[in-house]
């Protein structure tokens, strides 16, 4: 079994929680999963939520079931199954700081350290091997030293740390203390890009995974860049953006928060073509109506033999939250194998796949395509797929 927490009882973990209970009762396919056509170590039944994180004041304390079925209830039968997972009360740090709720976090009555060590504490009854950060979009920046983390923590200074940084420290403590754990971070946060937060794994022999999951358009724009790239053909500009009504779209409303996820989606231009492509790439409204199926458009203008100009136009609407929840089904699988053969710090080959920016600092964003290619034969190398 793999032991999971979730951090950020939002849309896509109700869609997590809920996936996972269906599949496991055979009431829906794993559409959306990867790798569930393949067989690997641990099933997709394997995976078991034992404990759930929150800060928003309407959600604490509440069971998992009434929180998703105020959520995704209109959409989804919830499992009663779920009842028996009452919320709990995280660390904020500001991460709902403008936006229309009503937080609460453990720091705000004790210090930082203590909060961390109250989750050590927490988790150390829960005993998670996998810890998913799913909270919503947040302001933050890279320590890039070990130290200047650890001080900040010490110091309880709060205008350095994030919720995320908080969560990972915490992760690291446990990993040390305890048992080693994966942190998989699907926001953009730089912690799997932080050398800093890296080392810290490492020393504690634990495991980082991020940053940014990538769901929906940048990974269809990365293989389209690929395509172009591989044909020789001159990327005149590209033009792409989403507009959605979900809490995450709400936050990115807030330019700081906005600007992280514009920072996460937009290098995969250079990384794939090799130069600077004109681009306007990053999520770009909010617009309650439209819900959690986004909108998606985008436009790449290019030059082919002769210099002639070809455009590719494209516009879709995806189910935000579910497209991430089937992710992080396959990323609680591929971080408990990963552990179970040795690896600390972090894994370029299951970032460069599921994430927008993957970590190491420094790592180049490919094509899915060539990603998951490099994804199955890591996984061949450790003799942990079947086909």
């Amino acid at each position: 079994m793999i032991r999971v927490i979730v951090l950020g009882m939002g849309m896509v973990a109700s869609h997590y929680v809920v996936g996972l209970e269906k599949i496991r009762r055979n009431e829906v396919k794993p559409y959306g999963v990867p790798l569930a056509r393949f067989k690997l170590p641990y099933r997709i039944e394997d995976v078991n939520i034992v404990g759930v994180y929150d800060v928003d004041k309407s959600k604490v304390n509440k069971t998992v079931y009434e929180v998703a079925l105020k959520l995704i209830g209109d959409q989804l039968t919830i499992p009663t199954t779920l009842k028996d997972i009452v919320v709990r009360r995280g660390i904020h740090l500001g991460s709902l700081i403008g936006l229309p709720f009503s937080a609460k976090g453990i720091e705000d009555e004790v210090s930082v350290k203590e909060a961390i060590e109250m989750l050590v504490d927490e988790w150390k009854t829960l005993k998670p091997d996998i810890i998913v950060n799913v909270i919503t979009t947040e302001y933050g920046r890279a320590f890039e030293d070990t130290n200047a983390l650890h001080e900040a923590i010490e110091a309880n200074d709060k205008s350095l740390l994030t919720a995320s940084h908080a969560y990972a420290y915490a992760a690291a403590m446990y990993s040390k203390e305890v048992k080693p754990v994966a942190f998989i971070n699907v926001i953009p946060t730089p912690l799997a890009n932080d050398k800093a937060v890296i080392e810290l794994f490492k020393e504690c022999h634990g495991l980082i995974l991020g940053d940014d999951g990538a769901t929906g358009a940048t990974p269809l724009t990365a293989d389209l860049l690929e395509h172009l790239a591989e044909r020789n053909r001159k990327v005149k500009y590209i033009v792409q953006f989403n507009i959605g009504g979900n809490t995450d779209f709400l936050a990115l409303t807030v330019p700081e928060r906005n600007l992280m996820k514009e920072e996460t989606k937009s290098t995969i231009v250079r990384d794939i073509l090799g130069y600077e492509a004109p681009h306007f790439i990053k999520p770009t409204g909010y617009l309650e109506p439209i819900g959690d199926k986004k909108y998606v458009a985008m436009h790449i203008e290019y030059y082919t033999f002769n210099n002639m100009s070809d455009e590719i136009f494209i516009s879709a609407r995806i189910n935000d939250s579910p497209a991430l929840a089937g992710l992080l089904v396959d990323l609680a699988r591929l971080g408990k194998i990963a552990l179970d053969n040795g690896f600390t710090g972090t894994v370029y080959e299951i970032n460069a796949f599921y994430m927008k920016k993957p970590g190491p600092p420094g790592s180049k964003s490919i094509s899915r395509i060539l990603a998951f290619n490099n994804l199955i034969n890591w996984l061949k190398q450790l003799n942990a797929i079947e086909y």
